[in-house]
């Protein structure tokens, strides 16, 4: 097989013009190879009048060493790599104590899954409910306003990924080609067979609902063991005589005890309890940057008009997508942070996301279709632990308190609920009065999609003035990247603080346990490792692999 990369063809060119495209870029008739597969299918919107479909194919050639020969230097063609998964270890005949995994997001998951295929026979702990009733239990929130703390967005079955975008590309390194192991997996579970090839694979709530289930019942048919609504409240801990400290176990908010010389620790960002348990245990921690915004909402019309021009609702090209970044001037009063554009969700929803009683949070979500009227997108401004310490200004060793980023994001989620009526509305503002400094009193043309609703009013107070200052800056500088974007009508939405986790657990880079306790494996994205669903499975399939490993050696 060889692997021709940079194909380049119209958007609506016909299907016998891949052949005639491998046939070109190879200098051979269509009898030197048998077929072809589509490995990756993207687009060039450069030119918006004449948008470019950009393919890598994998072609089922009759002499590959000659085509090579050929083509030697040519980084466009190349021998197919082997994308395979390979298990690293099969479980011993007797497992002692079984591995624990704490959480059940995309990280949690994988890590349970790969555990389970190899035979290893996890439990897997979570303290929320599995998704169908968390899906019920977030809803209450969005439709009545009542609030689940142990249900909700963030915790659950699914992790926080379950109500989003459901995007499933990343940038991340991946020269072990996991991220295929995650994809296929998806698919197995019910996932459009599309996200193996399309540049930027989404599947939507709805869709990703289902999936989990299935996978669920796989690694329950393999011998894995599923607890919900089983929050853990404490490690167990000892130290040898050499005072090296090992995790034994841990316990549950019940009281029960479960004996474990393997645990992952595969939490959510929002995990700020067990963040404080494991930081009062003595597990490594420390404080790490994150970002803090609002949410923007644009009719996905002009988001497609300005990508796309006239080629705009093409079927192919779908709802637009866009990324935008701005890097203040350090003379600003943004003092040179940069700000950008996160988590965008075409043709979707902005969502309360709270996991604590009196706070407000957003974030986006999007079903598989994108075809709600508005597109939304986090617009963040990076912030650093020095910028935590007027919110906690405990230091340790000369540095923020590890959890100083959670009294950061609590302290700007109580003020939003205030700000927005103190009933979970959130309190919202017009891009053209934000940007004139005056409150808004009555919304345009673009209605928000928040529920449970939103309070007009002024957002001056929601961030800290640099970040308002930054804010302010960049969105007349996305105006010149997005003709649209800085429009008066549309409309901002506080607050978003749970861009990543606020804390790493920081781990021995060989065997991924933890720093200061062995048999701890921090993993995903609460633990500061991922960020996103498809970066979250991959570090659960590494550290699966790692703590196999550990397991089929002692």
């Amino acid at each position: 097989m060889l692997r021709l990369t940079d194909i380049k063809l119209p958007l609506d060119h016909a299907d016998e013009a891949l052949a005639a495209a491998i046939c070109a870029k190879l200098g051979v008739p269509r009898d030197a190879w048998r077929d072809y597969t589509v490995s990756r299918r993207g687009y060039d919107a450069r030119k918006r009048g004449a948008i470019a479909l950009i393919y890598t194919l994998d072609v089922d050639v009759i002499d590959e060493a000659a085509l090579l020969a050929r083509h030697a230097g040519d980084p466009h063609v190349q021998p197919t790599p082997d994308t395979t998964y390979h298990f690293v270890a099969q479980a011993p005949a007797k497992i002692t104590h079984r591995p624990v995994v704490i959480g059940f997001g995309p990280c949690g998951l994988f890590a349970a899954l790969i555990l389970a295929q190899m035979g290893f026979r996890p439990i897997i702990l979570d303290r929320g409910k599995e998704v169908r009733e968390r899906t019920k239990d977030t809803w209450d929130l969005w439709r009545k306003r009542n609030l689940h703390p142990e249900s909700n967005v963030q915790f659950g079955e699914g992790g926080a990924g379950t109500f989003s975008d459901g995007k499933l590309h990343s940038q991340i390194r991946d020269p072990l080609h996991h991220g295929r192991k995650v994809l296929t997996e998806f698919v197995k579970a019910g996932a459009p067979e599309e996200i193996l090839y399309v540049s930027k694979p989404h599947i939507g709530t709805f869709r990703l609902v289902t999936m989990v289930e299935n996978m669920r019942a796989t690694i329950e048919s393999l011998g894995g063991e599923i607890r919900f609504s089983q929050r853990v409240d404490d490690l167990l801990i000892d130290t040898d005589t050499a005072g090296e400290r090992h995790v034994r176990g841990v316990t549950l908010a019940s009281g029960e005890q479960l004996r474990a010389d393997h645990v992952v620790l595969a939490l959510g960002h929002s995990a700020r309890d067990t963040f404080e348990m494991l930081h009062a245990r003595g597990v490594y921690l420390e404080a790490k940057p994150f970002s803090i915004g609002f949410r923007i909402e644009h009719p996905q019309s002009v988001i497609d008009r300005a990508r796309f021009g006239p080629q705009a609702g093409h079927p192919i090209l779908g709802a637009a997508d866009y990324k935008l970044v701005h890097h203040c001037k350090s003379s600003h009063a943004g003092n040179g942070r940069s700000v950008y554009s996160f988590c965008m969700c075409p043709g979707g929803t902005v969502v309360a996301a709270t996991s604590e009683p009196g706070r407000v949070v957003t974030n986006g979500m999007s079903q598989y279709s994108r075809n709600e009227r508005n597109a939304n997108a986090a617009v963040v401004v990076g912030i650093e632990p020095s910028d935590f310490v007027p919110f906690d200004g405990r230091l340790e060793n000369g540095q923020p308190s590890p959890l100083a980023g959670i009294a950061l994001q609590r302290a700007l989620e109580s003020h939003a609920y205030v700000l927005g009526g103190e009933s979970y509305s959130a309190p919202a503002q017009l891009v053209g009065d934000f940007l004139a400094g005056r409150p808004s009193r009555e919304f345009g043309d673009v209605q928000p999609s928040y529920q449970p609703g939103v309070t007009l009013g002024s957002l001056d107070s929601a961030l800290p003035d640099y970040a308002i200052a930054a804010i302010r800056e960049a969105l007349p500088a996305f105006e010149r990247q997005i003709r649209g974007y800085a429009m008066s009508d549309a409309i901002l939405t506080g607050v978003e603080t749970r861009t990543s986790s606020p804390v790493r657990i920081k781990r021995d880079n060989d065997s991924l346990q933890s720093l200061n306790t062995r048999g701890l494996y921090p993993a995903g994205e609460g633990a500061g490792y991922a960020g996103g669903i498809l970066s979250a499975a991959v570090d659960g399939i590494k550290v699966a692999e790692a703590l196999a490993l550990s397991m089929a050696e002692s």
